[in-house]
């Protein structure tokens, strides 16, 4: 057989099978995913771009590229040992010398300061958490009608907003800077934050028992009471000792300027460079909160009725508490 008549009947295979129009469509989705992925890693290196650029911004704006910070780093050293004042153990051991930690928590009276402190949370907590209850109810759909509803979800954004360490300068004027403003700051900020969480929780509701309560003839305010608020008592219980963990940490910035408790220590401590004691201060925060944090999850376990304490070990709390520390101000 000759070479024409080979092509030919070649080509004719390849028409009957569909060879061109395979590879073809082959070419054509490798040629698109190379396009994809070429694309993807465009977006991606566009996206370093930009954060690079914002980075180096914000530390323009910041003034990060002034020297005064690197000059008075021997300052920072220095400090650093007072922080941890060294101490050599049976003569030899060098370790921080946790004695002088201590002696300024009974000298200091710490306890009684911790007890300011968690006082000021729990009952900003216990006011705002009814007021919660109540907004987070009126703002869902199912009570209140579209768009009705949403004026009370406005008013619980707004409040959250709002960082506590703000509503505590807006009730200045109730009586300067102390443990009552500072109750009422963290127990609006609760209403807000408790609230909000709330009506999220009665979207997820079962209709049954509503429906079921409904069909007994029962009046709406029975109806929410055995339908609803029935159905969310554990969440409830739940969430309220998650915004305890956080308004024992609000309670501690609010002292700092000036609300009383673990946080005004700490800020005579720093402005009198008694660097030791302020260490000594920090530390006994930490330990307060880590002690309200671990009965908070636990009895949210328990309610939910596992063991795992929210996955959290004590490695992760003592390490992330600065981090919580932070977003529980702002």
């Amino acid at each position: 057989m000759s070479a024409d008549s080979d092509s030919v009947v070649g080509r004719l295979l390849k028409r009957v099978i569909g060879g061109d129009d395979a590879d073809s469509a082959v070419r054509q989705r490798h040629a698109a995913l190379k396009r994809t992925r070429l694309l993807r890693r465009l977006s991606q290196f566009g996206l370093l771009v930009v954060i690079g650029i914002l980075l180096v911004g914000s530390l323009v704006m910041v003034g990060f590229w002034r020297e005064e910070w690197i000059q008075y780093w021997p300052e920072f050293t220095d400090a650093l040992t007072q922080y941890f004042p060294p101490e050599l153990y049976f003569g030899f051991l060098p370790a921080v010398d946790v004695g002088r930690y201590y002696q300024f928590w009974v000298e200091a009276g710490l306890l009684g300061e911790a007890g300011i402190t968690l006082a000021i949370a729990l009952a900003g907590t216990i006011l705002g958490a009814p007021l919660a209850l109540l907004f987070g109810i009126l703002g869902n759909e199912r009570v209140t009608p579209f768009p009705i509803n949403f004026l009370f979800r406005g008013v619980m954004s707004i409040i959250r907003s709002i960082p506590s360490l703000v509503w505590a300068l807006i009730y200045v004027p109730l009586g300067g800077i102390s443990p009552v403003t500072a109750t009422l700051a963290i127990g609006t900020d609760t209403i807000g934050e408790l609230g909000r969480l709330l009506t999220d929780e009665l979207e997820e509701i079962d209709d049954g028992p509503i429906e079921g309560i409904s069909s007994t003839g029962a009046d709406k305010p029975q109806v929410i009471t055995f339908g609803m608020i029935t159905q969310i008592v554990r969440p409830f219980i739940a969430w309220s000792m998650f915004i305890l963990e956080n308004n024992v940490r609000s309670a501690v910035g609010l002292g700092i300027i000036g609300a009383g408790g673990l946080g005004v220590t700490l800020s005579i401590e720093q402005q009198t460079f008694k660097f030791t004691n302020m260490m000594a201060t920090i530390l006994f925060i930490v330990l307060l909160v880590l002690s309200v944090e671990m009965i908070s999850q636990r009895t949210r376990s328990y309610l939910r009725g596992n063991d795992d304490d929210e996955g959290l070990s004590l490695y992760d709390r003592i390490v992330g508490l600065p981090e919580r520390l932070s977003n529980s101000l702002f």
